[in-house]
C-alpha cells in the first residue's frame, strides 16, 4: 500500500464521517426546528432521536473505523432516503444540488461498503 492509499482511507473517512457528526449535533442543539421541519415534509418528528443516533454514532464509526461497512451502508440508505424526502424539488436549484450531493456522498459510502475502512481502522485490531 502506497503512502498516499494509507493516508487517504483515514482522511476520507474523517471527512465523510464529521459531516454526519456535525450535522447530529446541530440536530440535538435545534432540536424543535428540526422536528417542525421533518414534520413539514411528512415525516414523523418522533424519528428525530434515530437520525441523531444514526448521525452522530454512524459517523464517528466512520472516522475511527468500526464496524465501517455497516455503518457505511446504513449512512449510504439515510443520504438516499434524505435525498428523496427532502431535496426531490427538481425545480428548485438548490434543492437540485442538495439532492445530487446527498446521492454522491451515499457512493462515497458504498465505495467503504467495498473496500473496507483502509488503514488506522478500528476493523484493522488483530490483522
Amino acid at each position: 500500500m502506497s503512502n498516499l492509499q494509507t493516508y487517504a482511507a483515514p482522511m476520507g473517512r474523517i471527512l465523510i464521517g464529521m459531516l454526519f457528526v456535525m450535522a447530529g449535533v446541530m440536530k440535538i442543539s435545534g432540536y424543535a426546528g428540526t422536528q417542525g421541519y421533518m414534520e413539514a415534509m411528512g415525516v414523523p418528528g418522533m424519528l428525530l432521536p434515530l437520525v441523531i443516533l444514526l448521525e452522530v454514532g454512524g459517523g464517528m464509526a466512520v472516522i475511527v473505523g468500526y464496524k465501517t461497512r455497516i455503518a457505511a451502508f446504513l449512512l449510504a440508505g439515510f443520504s438516499l432516503l434524505a435525498a428523496i424526502l427532502f431535496h426531490a424539488d427538481f425545480a428548485n436549484q438548490v434543492q437540485m444540488t442538495f439532492f445530487l450531493k446527498n446521492v454522491s456522498i451515499a457512493g462515497g459510502f458504498l465505495i467503504l461498503v467495498a473496500h473496507g475502512p483502509g488503514a488506522y481502522a478500528l476493523d484493522n485490531r488483530g490483522k
